[in-house]
C-alpha cells in the first residue's frame, strides 16, 4: 500500500509560502530557486546582509538595448570572471577612476602601480611614464635581454640613485650621445680602468703619469706622459 503525504501551501492575498507581497514588491524568506528568466527592476537583500547569486555553472548578467542585443556582458563562471563591453572602469568610493581599459588605451589611474612579480613587468612595446622607481631599500633594474634598450625625454632624463650605486652594462655598445648640448661627468673622481696602453721608449726616466689619448675611432687609451703629448707617438693603438 503506497502512502501519499501532501503538504499544502497556504495561498492568500499577502502571498504563497516564503513568498509574501508588500507595498515595495515581492519578498522571498530563505533560498530561492527561479527555473525560467526572471524579470526584475531591483534585485536587493535585506539592510545588513548579503545578496547572493548562486548557479551550478555560472552567473551571466546582460545589459540589453531597445533592440534587445547586449551591449555590456559579465560572466562569472569555473574558469574565471569575465567582461565584455566598450569601456571597463573601476572606482574608488570616493569617485576616483583607479583603472579603466578601452579598445585605444588603458589607464591607470592610482597614484602608484606596484608590480609583485618575481619577473617584473615586461613591455612588449614602448612605455610612457613620468617616474619608474622601485621601493625603499630594493634595486631598480632595467633590461632587456635580447634588444635594446632607449630612453628618450623631450627634455631630459634623470637618474638617480641616493643610496646605492648605479650600474649600466650592455653587450655591445653603450652610448651616451648629446644632440645639442653636453655630456658632463660630474663626480669627485671619474675612473675608467683597463684602458690599453701604448707603447713607450725605455730613454729617460719613466714616469708613472699616464695621458688619456682618443683615436679618430672614438677609442680611448693611455700614453706615458712625456714634456710633450705622446699620442701622435701611439697612434698604431688605434687600430
Amino acid at each position: 500500500m503506497t502512502i501519499w503525504i501532501l503538504k499544502v501551501m497556504n495561498f492568500t492575498i499577502d502571498g504563497m509560502g516564503n513568498l509574501r507581497i508588500t507595498e515595495k514588491g515581492l519578498r522571498l524568506e530563505g533560498d530561492s530557486e527561479f527555473l525560467k528568466p526572471l524579470y526584475a527592476k531591483e534585485i536587493r537583500s535585506r539592510p545588513g546582509n548579503p545578496l547572493y547569486l548562486q548557479s551550478a555553472r555560472n552567473v551571466t548578467v546582460n545589459i540589453l538595448d531597445d533592440e534587445m542585443k547586449v551591449q555590456t556582458q559579465v560572466i562569472t563562471g569555473a574558469q574565471g570572471v569575465d567582461a565584455y563591453g566598450k569601456r571597463f572602469q573601476v572606482m574608488s568610493n570616493s569617485g576616483k577612476l583607479l583603472f579603466s581599459a578601452t579598445n585605444e588605451e588603458v589607464v591607470v589611474g592610482a597614484e602608484r602601480l606596484r608590480v609583485l612579480g618575481a619577473e617584473g613587468a615586461v613591455f612588449p612595446k614602448s612605455i610612457e611614464t613620468p617616474n619608474v622607481r622601485a621601493d625603499p631599500f630594493k634595486e631598480l633594474r632595467l633590461e632587456s635581454p635580447t634588444r635594446s634598450l632607449t630612453l628618450e625625454a623631450p627634455k631630459g632624463i634623470e637618474i638617480d640613485a641616493e643610496a646605492g650605486d648605479l650600474l649600466a652594462t650592455c653587450r655591445t655598445d653603450l652610448r651616451l650621445e648629446s644632440k645639442v648640448g653636453e655630456i658632463v661627468l660630474d663626480a669627485a673622481t671619474v675612473k675608467i680602468p683597463r684602458l690599453p696602453r701604448g707603447s713607450y721608449t725605455s730613454t729617460g726616466a719613466r714616469q708613472k703619469v699616464y695621458e688619456i689619448c682618443v683615436c679618430s675611432n672614438g677609442r680611448l687609451f693611455l700614453s706615458q706622459a712625456g714634456s710633450g703629448s705622446t699620442c701622435q707617438i701611439n697612434s698604431g693603438v688605434c687600430s
